[in-house]
């Protein structure tokens, strides 16, 4: 083996140490992740500068997808080519996808009031987590009236034509009246970011993209896994604005069919919120609990790659081309548009599902505004927040 073979590799397992590391520690959504990567990998590794690091963050935040796992993914790429971005992605995600695996799989609720107290606390907490991130959502993404008026009118389009093409069609019209906002000139033209995709490379994984979102609605029907994979697949191409989004995008297609039952929906999503890692890793406790094959393992495997596939595609797609698109005002007038329109969106799912489906009366209430301004106001940690839900759960169903 030559010393440029050992170098990779090297590099590799330096990759794969270092998302371990953060896959095992970082918790508190795509945000708090952001903050991790940039203190371990920016600061403390010196893997690339502040600025390469800032274009990279705006980057995948102007793409659909998961905005810190295309971040890792990115960051992998960069330090140690496609084995660096493949084990990044996996060392990020698995501690998250083994835990909910094995939740899915392994373990049992009591009986009686316990049970019963234990899954409904987890519901309260899913209400908790979610009116967060709409109203951090809100403050970012919906500064200004006119953006207000954007995600009201996608909850205006949802309340009228439910289901995941009228979500598709909100955010399309939103992006379509973004083009009417004032958008300030960038601060500063990206610089372009070091990585080892060509031009060719980069159309190939649109293309790629594309035909998929295409093919998997037309073959659904051939076999059970491929209806799946659709499912998720379409999901991860239209999540903007940060994980919370796949809630709304996932209801319609595992509830609403049947696939999962509403309250495995809500535990499941509630459970995620107290993982490391990235959110996504709920569907795999969605494709491990789902009632028609593939379920297990196979199915929390396929829903799992499924839901990060297309951000991972378009990511590689923009990459070569990101430092004149990230100039053109129009794009970023449309990405604007189509974020106020998933505030609109996700606002609508904490109505119902998850408020509708959770809250009974004023003791679900006061529970449920006990957690949210422990994550507002009080800063306590999700995974705590989760224990709380669960113990006040059981404490409500035993009065």
């Amino acid at each position: 083996m030559d010393g440029g073979e050992k170098h990779r590799q090297g590099r590799v397992a330096e990759v794969g140490g270092a998302f371990l590391k953060l896959g095992l520690t970082a918790f508190g959504g795509p945000i708090a992740h952001l903050g991790y990567f940039r203190d371990e990998l920016v600061i403390r590794r010196r893997w690339l500068s502040e600025q390469d690091y800032a274009d990279l963050v705006a980057l995948c935040q102007f793409l659909p997808g998961p905005t810190s796992s295309q971040v890792g993914f990115a960051l992998g790429l960069m330090r140690a080519g496609w084995g660096g971005a493949l084990v990044a992605f996996l060392a990020f995600t698995l501690p998250s996808f083994a835990i909910l695996f094995l939740l899915a799989s392994g373990v049992s609720l009591p009986d009686g009031p316990v049970g019963a107290g234990l899954l409904h606390g987890l519901k309260l907490v899913a209400v908790a987590v979610v009116a967060q991130a709409v109203l951090g959502m809100a403050r970012t993404l919906c500064p200004d009236r006119a953006r207000a008026g954007i995600a009201v009118l996608a909850v205006a389009v949802l309340a009228f034509w439910p289901g995941i093409w009228a979500m598709a069609s909100a955010i399309t019209l939103g992006a379509a009246l973004g083009l009417g906002l004032k958008v300030e000139p960038a601060a500063q033209a990206a610089q372009g970011l070091r990585h080892r995709i060509t031009p060719r490379a980069g159309l190939a994984a649109l293309v790629l993209c594309l035909v998929l979102l295409v093919l998997l609605p037309i073959l659904a029907a051939s076999h059970p896994g491929l209806a799946l994979a659709d499912i998720f697949y379409h999901a991860g191409a239209m999540v903007f604005g940060g994980g919370h989004v796949v809630l709304p995008l996932l209801e319609p297609g595992m509830v609403q069919s049947g696939r999962v039952a509403p309250d495995d929906f809500l535990a499941g999503y509630a459970l995620t919120q107290a993982m490391p890692g990235p959110l996504f890793t709920f569907a795999g406790w969605l494709g491990a609990v789902q009632s028609p094959v593939p379920h297990g393992l196979l199915g929390a495997l396929l829903a799992t790659g499924a839901i990060f596939l297309p951000g991972f595609l378009l990511l590689i797609a923009a990459l070569p081309f990101w430092a004149r698109l990230s100039d053109l005002r129009t794009a970023r007038a449309m990405m604007q548009g189509a974020n106020a329109a998933v505030v609109g969106i996700l606002g609508a799912a904490l109505y119902q599902p998850v408020f509708t489906g959770a809250v009974n009366g004023l003791p679900d209430l006061a529970l449920a505004l006990v957690l949210f301004v422990g994550l507002t106001r009080w800063s306590v940690p999700p995974w705590i927040i989760v224990l709380v839900g669960a113990c006040g759960g059981v404490g409500l169903a035993c009065l």
